[in-house]
C-alpha cells in the first residue's frame, strides 16, 4: 500500500468539514454505487497503475446466471464493498448476493419471487445495485434495494435477513402511498437504478417502460420519495409533474399536468451533506417523441431539480430541454464538487447528458457557472404538436460529441463510400441539435437524422470526477439515429403518433428489461404490410455496406477541465470492431483506432483513467475479447490493458483488502452470462 493512499486517507479526516462527496471513496472502501455520494467514481488508490495494470491478473469471479429463471445477458451492476465483503444485485429476479472480497465466495443470498407482478415489471433484470448504511455507532448495517416489482427491501448486511422494523418486515410496497392509485399489479413502474441513503433518509426514484411507444398519453407519474431509513416510513415526495397550485404547474397548458405521466428519475441521484440538498436528474414527459397531449415546456421534464434532503422541497431547477420530444432524458447521476474558477471556490454540480452537453451550475444557488444561451431553434410540422421556439445552449464547457447532422459528418473512408452515405442520408432530414422529428414518409423523409443519438452522447454510466485535477471523464457514444413518428397500429396506443417509421412500421418494443406484460407487443403480418416508395428502394437501415453512416470515431473518452471549461484531452475509446477493420472495402487503407459506439462507465484513480469496451474484437491470434483499458489521467495515453472475458455491462470499481488493490467490473453479453470479474496483481 502506497503511501499516497494513507496521505489522501489522512486527509479526509483532517480536512475541515466539507461534502464528503467531494474526498472519493473513503477508505480503500466503496460504499455507495457512485463511490461517493457526489458521484465521483474516484478512489485515491494508486498500487494498480500505469507500470503494471496490463500485468492483472482474475483473483476471483462470481456468476449471477443461476439467479433466476434464466441467465442474464445485460448485467449492469455496480457492487459495493464495505468492511471486506462485497455486496450486489445479480440475475433476472434481482436476487441480492453478499460475497467475500479477498475470494468472491457467498456469504449470503436474499431472493424475492414476485410472480405476476415481476412479470409485469417495465424494469426488469439485475438492475445496477443497491444501497448501504450504517448506524452512527456501527452497530447496524443494512443493505437496501428496490425489486423489479417496485418494492424496496432492506436487508442486515451481516446476515441477509429482512429487517423486521423497516416497512412491513423488511418490505416497502412503492407502489402505495404514492399520491395516485397504481395497480399493484400492471401498474406501469419500477426501478432499474438504486436508491440512494443519506444520513437516515433513503431516496428513490422511478422508471417505466422506454417512453417511444407509449400505451397511453396517461400513465404513472414517477414521483421521487424520501423514506425514514430505520422505519421505511415515508417522510417526503416531489412532485416531478407538479400538482394545481404548485410551482411550474403553469408550464403545463390545457391541465395537461393532470394525466401526463412518466417524468421519473430512472438515473442515479446524488447528494450533497453538508447543504443537505439531493440533485434529481428528471427524465422525459409521456410519450418521448410527441408531445401534443402536454404543451408547454412541462416542468420538471428533463430538469435538474435540487431538492431538501429532509424535507423534499424544491430549491432550484434548471430545465434543460423544453417540452421534450428527442427522448434527451437526463440520464445519470449529476456529479459534485468543488473547483476554483476564476480565482473563486465553486461548490458546483455537473451534470453530463445524452446531447453531448456538460451542464455545470453553482450547487447552492442553481445558477449557471458559465453562460447557458437559450438559441431559436426549428419549429417541426407534425400534426398537432406543440413547440418550444428556443431550447438551451451551454457556452462552456464545449459538446464533447458529435451534434446534429450535416453532410460533412458523413461516411468518408473513399469516395465511393461517401457517395452512397450521402444517398443514404438523403432519405432522411439533417440539420443542427435539435432539429425536431418528422412524420415519417416512405417518398422520404424517413425520418431525422439525430446525432447523438437517443442513447447519448452519455447515458446512464456517467462520468467519474477527479478531485485533485479537477477533471471530468466521460466516454460517449457517436452514433445517429433516425427520429420520426407514425400512427400506432390499431389498439396499440391512444396517442396519435408514436416513434417508428414508414418502413417498419411503429415500434412495438418495450426496451431494454421490458417484460412480456410490460413491453413487447405482437401484431399479425397483415398489420405489418409496408407501403412501395415512388423514389425507389428506401434504406432499411443507417449503414453504409454493413459500415456505420457517420465517419469515425463511434466513440470517445472525453476530458473536461472545469477550472476553464474546456476539453482538456479526447480520445476514440474501444479498438476498431472487426466489421470495419476487416471489411474488404477498406483493405489496405490506414485507418486509425475508431472507438466503439457504446455506453460504458469510468473509473478514476490518483493516477488512471479506467474503462473496458463494450464490444469484442479480435487480436492478432484471432482470438475475440473484449479489453478493460488504462489511461494517463493527465494526456488521455494509453498505457495498459488486459482482456475481459465478455464486454463490459456495468461500471468499474475499486477497493483494497489485505494491501492488495482489486478493480471489480461487471460484463455480460455476446454468448457470456452476468458475471462480476475482480482483478489485482
Amino acid at each position: 500500500m502506497s503511501n499516497n493512499y494513507f496521505l489522501s486517507v489522512m486527509s479526509a479526516f483532517l480536512l475541515p468539514s466539507v461534502a464528503l462527496c467531494q474526498l472519493g471513496a473513503p477508505g480503500g472502501e466503496w460504499p455507495t454505487y457512485g463511490g461517493d455520494l457526489g458521484h465521483t467514481r474516484y478512489s485515491a488508490l494508486d498500487q494498480i497503475d500505469s507500470s503494471n495494470f496490463s500485468e492483472l491478473e482474475v483473483a476471483w469471479t462470481f456468476d449471477a446466471a443461476n439467479f433466476g429463471p434464466s441467465p442474464e445477458y445485460r448485467y449492469q451492476s455496480t457492487p459495493l464493498m464495505i468492511n471486506g465483503r462485497v455486496f450486489t444485485t445479480a440475475g433476472s429476479r434481482r436476487a441480492v448476493v453478499s460475497l467475500d472480497a479477498k475470494t468472491g465466495e457467498i456469504l449470503w443470498m436474499h431472493s424475492l419471487d414476485e410472480g405476476e407482478r415481476g412479470e409485469y415489471a417495465p424494469r426488469q433484470l439485475s438492475g445496477r445495485g443497491l444501497a448501504y448504511w450504517v448506524s452512527e455507532d456501527g452497530s447496524e448495517e443494512r443493505v437496501i434495494y428496490v425489486t423489479p416489482g417496485y418494492r424496496m427491501i432492506a436487508l442486515d448486511a451481516v446476515t441477509g435477513n429482512p429487517v423486521a422494523s423497516f416497512g412491513d418486515n423488511g418490505i416497502v410496497d412503492l407502489k402505495q402511498d404514492a399520491d395516485q392509485q397504481i395497480d399493484l399489479i400492471t401498474g406501469e413502474i419500477g426501478l432499474h437504478s438504486t436508491p440512494i441513503v443519506a444520513k437516515d433518509v433513503v431516496i428513490v426514484g422511478a422508471a417505466h417502460r422506454t417512453g417511444g411507444n407509449p400505451k397511453s398519453r396517461e400513465n404513472v407519474k414517477g414521483y421521487v420519495r424520501g423514506f425514514n431509513v430505520h422505519t421505511g416510513e415515508r417522510l417526503w415526495i416531489f412532485h416531478t409533474i407538479p400538482l394545481p397550485g404548485e410551482y411550474g404547474n403553469e408550464s403545463w397548458l390545457n391541465e395537461s399536468s393532470a394525466y401526463t405521466g412518466n417524468t421519473g428519475v430512472w438515473a442515479q441521484i446524488s447528494v450533497d451533506l453538508d447543504l443537505e440538498t439531493v440533485y434529481l436528474p428528471v427524465e422525459a414527459a409521456t410519450g418521448d417523441y410527441y408531445g401534443a397531449y402536454r404543451p408547454g415546456d412541462n416542468l420538471f421534464s428533463e430538469s435538474l431539480v435540487a431538492v431538501d434532503l429532509n424535507t423534499g422541497e424544491r430549491k432550484w431547477h434548471y430545465q434543460l430541454v423544453h417540452h421534450g420530444i428527442w427522448d434527451h432524458d437526463i440520464p445519470c447521476a449529476p456529479i459534485l464538487a468543488d473547483v476554483v474558477i476564476d480565482g473563486q471556490l465553486r461548490k458546483i454540480v455537473a451534470q453530463p447528458t445524452k446531447q453531448a452537453f456538460l451542464y455545470v451550475f453553482d450547487r447552492v444557488s442553481g445558477e449557471p457557472i458559465w453562460p447557458i444561451e437559450e438559441r431559436g431553434v426549428e419549429l417541426g410540422d407534425v400534426p398537432g404538436e406543440w413547440y418550444s421556439p428556443t431550447q438551451p445552449h451551454p457556452t462552456k464547457p464545449p459538446p464533447y460529441d458529435r451534434q446534429g447532422v450535416s453532410e460533412e459528418d458523413l461516411i468518408n473512408f473513399t469516395p465511393e463510400l461517401r457517395a452512397k452515405g450521402i444517398e443514404v442520408a438523403s432519405w432522411h432530414k439533417m440539420g443542427p441539435i435539435f432539429t425536431p422529428p418528422v412524420v415519417s414518409s416512405i417518398d422520404g423523409p424517413l425520418g431525422t437524422l439525430m446525432a447523438p443519438a437517443t442513447g447519448g452522447g452519455t447515458n446512464w454510466p456517467g462520468g467519474a470526477y477527479d478531485p485533485e485535477n479537477n477533471m471530468v471523464y466521460v466516454v460517449s457514444n457517436s452514433s445517429v439515429t433516425s427520429l420520426a413518428v407514425v400512427p400506432p397500429y390499431p389498439g396499440q396506443s391512444d396517442m396519435a403518433y408514436i416513434q417508428g417509421s414508414a418502413l417498419s412500421g411503429p415500434r412495438t418494443s418495450g426496451g431494454a428489461g421490458s417484460s412480456a406484460g410490460g413491453g413487447r407487443t405482437e401484431f399479425d403480418a397483415a398489420q405489418r404490410a409496408r407501403p412501395t416508395s415512388s423514389r425507389g428502394t428506401p434504406p432499411r437501415n443507417l449503414l453504409v455496406d454493413r459500415l456505420p453512416l457517420l465517419k469515425p470515431p463511434y466513440g470517445r473518452l472525453t476530458a473536461i477541465d472545469l477550472r476553464q471549461g474546456e476539453i482538456a484531452w479526447q480520445v476514440p475509446h474501444g479498438q476498431t470492431p472487426d466489421r470495419i477493420a476487416n471489411h474488404p472495402a477498406l483493405a489496405g487503407l490506414d485507418i486509425p483506432r475508431t472507438g466503439q459506439g457504446a455506453s460504458v462507465g469510468t473509473l478514476v484513480t490518483k493516477t488512471l483513467v479506467v474503462a473496458g469496451e463494450a464490444e469484442l474484437t479480435s487480436d492478432e491470434n484471432g482470438t475475440r475479447r473484449a479489453m478493460l483499458r488504462a489511461y494517463d489521467k493527465s494526456s488521455g495515453v494509453e498505457v495498459g490493458a488486459v482482456e475481459l472475458p465478455a464486454p463490459q455491462t456495468g461500471s468499474p470499481m475499486t477497493y483494497m483488502i489485505d494491501e492488495e488493490q482489486y478493480i471489480v467490473i461487471a460484463v455480460s453479453g455476446s454468448g457470456v452470462s452476468g458475471r462480476l470479474v475482480a482483478f489485482k496483481l
